[in-house]
């Protein structure tokens, strides 16, 4: 099983997990043969990278959390952007009515789902971070939620939190966007750079975030901080208020981590994704300046950059599929060596733990044909 992009995958390769619209409903069961029409409607759906099986790799990736417990907490999210966002708009027929009270019922599903994501990964012994969920352009807001909370929950976990400590940190990272709802969908989704004024709008998300969960009872205040505080930077250079090193929220510096892991290896309407490790090596690399080292340290080691399964390609010009990942040396995998211009090595297994010399340069999706 591997991770490739769209544009990748070859006719007559089998989909390896199965691919869910935005309710949550099969679109596209695992175990289809794809056509190459088949390809051009995924492609045409804005999803960017689906999990298929090859002769180059049969090895299972397991989700972090079940797939129906992700649709179920994709949806609940939605539905919460998708209610206060009707209201923005059509206030009018909303006279009379309280806001926060129409709100109440949505907030508590949260909380439910909450509950159930706590549950689920806590059921796992040594969880880690391998690939991210799989995102659309159109769902990206709600899936990005969700994939930060399971990140956030396994840091939390790594860092020894209490259980009421975790629900706060995953009802935060939830709902850490949700001030987005109040800014123009023109800017938020611009293909292009932001002008100065246009980042100064996106820049005034967490205040509006936590300006609207302040009015309701059923999200704590640890969780309310989160979604003002998670842009917030330990050296100052965050926002909306600039705060400094003990003076952000810890809940809200592991959102931030997750927050940026995830957005760094997504693909965006204006960039492409990072490989893991790109995104692994900046948040390492601002271990203390942007980011709490403490918790920095805690994610470098739940994390897999490159999980059994993943295509690789070496500084020496092979390419090989990661057979197994090592916790404390993530970055030193043994790896099957499928194209080498040395031919006696195809299918050799090169432990990269012994071979200081060799390290992996990347992700790779494709094996020269005359391989």
């Amino acid at each position: 099983m591997r991770l490739v992009p769209i544009q990748s995958v070859k006719e007559g390769s089998i989909l390896a997990k199965t691919i869910y619209d935005s309710e949550g409903r099969v679109l596209l069961k695992e175990g289809t043969e794809l056509k190459d029409i088949t390809i051009s409607k995924i492609e045409y759906l804005n999803i960017y990278t689906i999990y298929i099986n090859d002769k180059y790799s049969d090895a299972v990736i397991e989700d972090v959390i079940k797939p129906e417990i992700r649709q179920k907490a994709i949806k609940k999210v939605r539905d919460v952007f998708y209610n206060l966002e009707d209201y923005n708009k059509n206030q009018n027929n909303y006279q009379g009515q309280n806001l926060y009270k129409k709100s109440e019922k949505d907030f508590q599903s949260v909380q439910y789902v909450a509950r159930e994501l706590i549950e689920e990964i806590l059921s796992r012994k040594n969880v880690m971070i391998g690939l991210v969920d799989l995102k659309s352009f159109d769902d990206y807001t709600y899936q990005h939620s969700v994939n930060v909370a399971v990140i956030a929950l396994i840091i939390g976990m790594k860092m020894n939190f209490h259980k009421y400590e975790l629900f706060d940190l995953c009802i935060g990272a939830l709902l850490h966007d949700i001030g987005k709802v109040f800014l123009p969908n023109e800017i938020l989704n611009k293909p292009g750079e932001l002008t100065e004024e246009e980042r100064k709008i996106v820049q005034e998300h967490p205040k509006n975030g936590y300006d609207y969960l302040k009015g309701s009872y059923d999200v704590s205040v640890p969780a309310r901080i989160v979604a003002l505080q998670h842009h917030e930077r330990i050296g100052g250079q965050g926002y909306p208020e600039g705060r400094e090193g003990e003076r952000i929220s810890i809940l809200a510096k592991i959102v931030a981590v997750a927050d940026v892991y995830d957005a760094m290896t997504s693909t965006r309407v204006y960039r492409k994704a990072l490989s893991p490790n790109e995104a692994l090596e900046y948040i390492m690399a601002n271990g203390g300046t942007k980011f709490d080292y403490k918790v920095v340290q805690a994610f470098s080691k739940v994390v897999i950059p490159y999980p059994q399964g993943t295509m690789i390609r070496l500084s020496n010009g092979d390419i090989a599929v990661v057979t197994k990942v090592y916790s404390q040396m993530p970055l030193r995998p043994d790896v099957k060596i499928v194209y080498s211009e040395i031919g006696t090595e195809i299918n050799s297994i090169m432990e990269l733990a012994k071979e200081n010399s060799i390290v992996i340069n990347g992700l790779e999706y494709e094996v020269p044909e005359d391989n």
